[in-house]
């Protein structure tokens, strides 16, 4: 049984997913590579990271769902 991926979920629990990965790099989410946010990868939430970059929420989390 897989979750289901809103906003608020973290990006530690994507990466869980065996697409989790795949689906943030298509939509360059710069949190991935990035230092400090390894420090923070289980309090960062999709939405937040979304916001910060104005990047598609509602796109990511469909592709995240499917």
């Amino acid at each position: 049984m897989s979750i289901k991926i809103t906003k608020k979920t973290t990006l530690k629990e994507i990466l869980k997913g065996k697409k989790g990965e795949e689906v943030l790099v298509k939509y360059g989410v710069p949190c991935l590579s990035c230092p400090m946010a390894s420090l923070e990868i289980d309090k960062l939430e999709i939405g937040q990271v979304c916001a910060m970059y104005d990047l598609p929420l509602e796109k990511i989390l469909k592709d995240l769902n499917k």
